[in-house]
């Protein structure tokens, strides 16, 4: 299945939310929650970060959409892949972003390996976000600790997305907006229903004090919910996302 929706935005700007919204509209998405699922994936991904030649539609044979990271980081070359794909940019204060991903997926993704090494999902994609989002190669070149370059990182990623394509193809999209732009923009009806809302940002953290105590999250009752989460945890009320 070819995509038909790509979706640029960074992580933690409501794309698990976004997600669930496009899967309810027809479109099988693929996330970073989806990466976790497949673990094999990272190497794909990390080979396509280090420019190596990497056929990435064989990640997508199951997807008709794709948000979050990895896949955020190569919206441009989706769209040389999938030119007749919509654009999804994901869009967040940029103060309320950087806090989130401060507080989750970045202390998540930077305990060391002797700490989370009996966690073997968790071991797959922090490896992967260490080089590719947080190092020195990667998003934040090693930088994400200064909140000023880290913001502006964030900003100049949504101006060159808005720059760089063809407006009738593209949806600036804040999860507060609800179900009438995304479908409007995507021509479905919209559903006679609220538009999903996820609230995992105590269980992230909660997963994070229990790998830093060494405890086997594993035969916790709610662990699948949390590694489902593991890409995206936080709060989407309509208005604000943790």
């Amino acid at each position: 299945m070819p995509l038909e929706i790509i979706g640029a935005g960074f992580g933690r700007t409501g794309t698990k939310s976004l997600q669930l919204a496009l899967q309810q509209l027809g479109f099988p998405c693929y996330h970073m929650t989806e990466a976790i699922q497949h673990p094999t994936d990272f190497a794909v991904w990390t080979d396509a970060h280090d420019g190596k030649q990497v056929d990435l539609t064989q990640i997508f044979n199951k997807y008709t959409a794709t948000l979050d990271w990895p896949a955020c980081d190569f919206w441009k070359e989706l769209m040389e892949v999938y030119p007749n794909a919509k654009v999804i940019l994901s869009v967040r204060d940029a103060d309320t972003w950087y806090e989130s991903v401060r507080e989750t997926v970045y202390k998540l993704n930077m305990l060391p390996r002797s700490i989370i090494q009996n966690y073997p999902d968790i071991v797959n994609v922090n490896e992967y976000c260490q080089h590719s989002i947080w190092g020195l190669g990667g998003n934040f070149k090693g930088q994400f600790e200064n909140p000023a370059i880290a913001k502006k990182i964030f900003r100049d990623r949504l101006e060159e997305v808005k720059r760089s394509v063809p407006s009738e193809k593209l949806l600036v999209f804040e999860v507060s907006q609800g179900w009438e732009p995304l479908c409007k923009f995507l021509e479905r009806p919209v559903p006679n229903e609220p538009f999903p809302r996820t609230n995992e940002r105590a269980l992230f953290q909660s997963m994070i004090q229990d790998i830093m105590t060494g405890r086997p999250i594993d035969k916790r009752p709610n662990f699948p919910d949390l590694r489902q989460n593991i890409g995206e945890a936080g709060k989407v009320d309509g208005v604000s996302e943790n």
